[in-house]
């Protein structure tokens, strides 16, 4: 059995077909992160059929509304460190994960044969003649944030006064275009110093591909030193290479939250409150875009599946995509105006006394 923290969502641990269906969800081998997701939302749901005084397998589509115009109208808890919304109720991105996790319990019924149909219904693409089929709430993509140029150099200004570890961190972290877990989950043998690669398992990414990426001069320099003041700290010690200097946890390997607040540190210490840990993968990937790397390259850096996944990641300014349209035109010109001159140049070379064709 794969454990599971049930103490964060009480009412699935009481469910019982909520409770097998999260279970089985973990077996199988979903990532940790995600079974945390998926708990969570169902944890909501069934409180809210609860207040509705609804069995969850008799509940319908209405009920499914009603849950969803709840989430669409309450107020959001939003961190401290995320920009003011104007809008009330919880963000769209917020409703959809939970959509897809309840659309999951419910299948997970109707394949037991508990249910004869889900009331949550999935969107379709208009494929093969059909038309598309809008799922319960529309998606709303927003592009993530990046640093301009002096907020970068701000929250690198902050980074100087972090120890050594985390340094090495915000280096790879944006090197490799990692994600946090990705990064936290990293262990001394991962690193082949020499070609300055580092290999990252199938286990502990989001796509369980492995995969390689490259650090830089000073990610290895940073690296270097970091093992070498590791070594005085907790010996010769294999496994993971980030490690926790607390008295509380001395020696044990560096959590994902533990990340996360470093990050949160920096973002005040640079007055960047859009910081986050996903940050330098988002403007790694956009700098390789800036590069002229080919979607299909990034994509695989990134480790996404999909290369349309990699297109939301880039986000190139308006000044850098105008200039690029400029680049473009004035190559376009230069292209049309040499096939114009050819022209020009056939006609000059024909004889300009040349005789008429006599007649008959």
């Amino acid at each position: 059995m794969a454990p599971i923290p049930w103490g964060k969502f009480p009412t699935v641990a009481e469910h019982q077909l909520a409770h097998r269906w999260l279970q089985f969800t973990a077996n199988i081998g979903r990532a940790p992160n995600t079974i945390d997701a998926y708990g969570r939302a169902v944890e909501d749901h069934l409180r809210f059929c609860a207040a509705e005084d609804t069995d969850p397998l008799l509940a319908r589509a209405d009920t499914v509304a009603a849950w969803i115009r709840d989430m669409l109208d309450r107020s959001s808890r939003r961190p401290s460190k995320a920009p003011p919304r104007t809008e009330t109720g919880l963000a769209n991105a917020t409703i959809q994960q939970r959509l897809v996790a309840v659309r999951s319990f419910y299948e997970y019924l109707v394949e037991d044969g508990l249910r004869e149909q889900n009331p949550v219904r999935r969107g379709q693409a208009g494929r093969a003649g059909r038309s598309p089929r809008q799922g319960l709430v529309r998606h709303i993509e927003q592009a993530p944030w990046i640093p301009n140029e002096d907020v970068w150099q701000r929250i690198l200004a902050a980074c100087e006064a972090e120890s050594l570890r985390n340094r090495l961190m915000v280096t790879l972290a944006y090197d490799g275009a990692l994600r946090r877990e990705e990064l936290v989950q990293l262990d001394v043998e991962d690193f082949e110093p020499a070609h300055r690669l580092i290999h990252l398992r199938a286990e502990t990414t989001k796509s369980q591909r492995a995969r390689e990426v490259a650090f830089g001069t000073t990610s290895s320099q940073l690296f270097v030193a970091y093992l070498r003041a590791r070594r005085t700290l907790f010996g010769r010690v294999d496994g993971p290479l980030f490690r926790s200097t607390s008295n509380r946890n001395c020696g044990a390997p560096l959590g994902a939250s533990s990340w996360s607040k470093t990050v949160e540190g920096i973002a005040r210490s640079a007055g960047a409150a859009r910081l986050s840990t996903h940050t330098f993968r988002h403007l790694r990937l956009t700098d390789l875009a800036r590069a002229d790397w080919t979607i299909d390259q990034i994509a695989q850096y990134a480790g996404h599946r999909d290369p349309a996944t990699t297109m939301r990641y880039i986000h190139l300014s308006g000044r850098e995509l105008a200039a690029r349209f400029h680049r473009a035109n004035t190559t376009v010109h230069a292209d049309r105006g040499r096939l114009l001159a050819s022209l020009l140049e056939e006609q000059c070379t024909q004889p300009t006394s040349a005789k008429p064709p006599p007649e008959g």
